[in-house]
């Protein structure tokens, strides 16, 4: 569902760029009361797992990919939807600026979709739908779950409007293409969201419950996101993402090769030029590494100032 260069018009751009910058600005304030220090490792990890996770596109159905969003799965780990859009923008910024991952001047859209939509309207699902399901604990993954795939559905809405008001795609065709391919996509979201939160109940709760997890439950996380993005990586479908096969069938895909915005840098594509398959396990640990240490860094900005 990342927007590349090309795809939305200017005006559409700097309003959805200040709107970004706003909610980020807000999050940080919010965390500053809210978050503190003792959960800059907990924010780091999760901000690395979500990159990662990013990098291992599903199948679908009719030739299609998608992949984890993770806005959700941050707002629960994390406790707070505020992070959770701190963890998301901070996935985003690094595919962009280092990986050509999503367009430069996009970069507003893709925050305020993924973000700051996504992450809100996963969280507020998840607590009314936990509600509903009694409150218990062990429900939790379930309301995460369904919360998460109707959260990609309101992102993938969210993006259509974007094309049809830069005058991209008639409304017509491009709301029901993008809804109706998010769904399925959505349907991996949650049952990827919900596998992960009810593993971490039975197997890391400490992640969930307490402020500092213990440190062989640190080892296990570290592990999962390097087996992810060193591994699993290696293993992600070719085939386009949702957004990319609705642009192909609808005939706007051009407009990305047109406007492709890249700063330079070695890992464009998340590829190392020369280094085959093993370019892209290092890219991807190269890749969750940096998203932890700016993770780790915003937590230190937020944190209060008598911490």
């Amino acid at each position: 569902m990342h927007l590349p260069d090309g795809f939305i018009s200017p005006p559409v751009a700097v309003v959805t760029g200040l709107a970004s910058v706003a909610a980020v600005a807000v999050s940080l304030t919010r965390c500053r009361q809210a978050y503190g220090i003792r959960q800059a490792p907990v924010l780091g990890l999760t901000t690395a797992f979500v990159f990662a996770a990013q990098m291992v596109n599903f199948p679908v159905a009719g030739g299609t990919s998608g992949h984890l969003l993770g806005g959700t799965l941050a707002a629960v780990v994390l406790k707070s939807p505020w992070a959770g859009t701190l963890c998301i923008t901070t996935v985003l910024i690094i595919q962009a600026v280092l990986f050509a991952d999503g367009g430069i001047t996009a970069l507003g859209a893709n925050a305020l979709n993924m973000a700051v939509i996504g992450v809100w309207v996963g969280w507020g699902l998840t607590q009314v739908l936990h509600r509903i399901l009694g409150g218990a604990k062990a429900r939790l993954p379930l309301a995460a779950g369904i919360a998460a795939g109707i959260s990609v559905v309101a992102a993938a809405i969210a993006c259509a409007i974007e094309l049809v008001l830069s005058g991209t795609a008639p409304a017509n065709l491009v709301l029901p293409a993008m809804s109706g391919i998010h769904v399925l996509i959505g349907i991996g979201e949650g049952l990827i969201t919900g596998g992960i939160l009810t593993y971490l109940q039975k197997t890391q709760p400490d992640l969930l419950l307490k402020e500092q997890p213990q440190l062989e439950n640190w080892l296990i996380v570290v592990s999962s996101i390097f087996l992810i993005a060193g591994v699993l990586s290696l293993l992600a479908s070719a085939w386009p993402d949702g957004l990319e096969k609705v642009a192909e069938e609808l005939g706007f895909i051009q407009l990305a090769e047109n406007a492709r915005i890249t700063v330079p840098t070695p890992f464009a594509d998340y590829e190392l030029q020369g280094w085959g398959k093993i370019g892209t396990s290092i890219t991807g640990i190269v890749g969750s590494a940096l998203s932890f240490a700016m993770a780790f860094g915003i937590a230190q900005l937020a944190k209060p100032k008598n911490a």
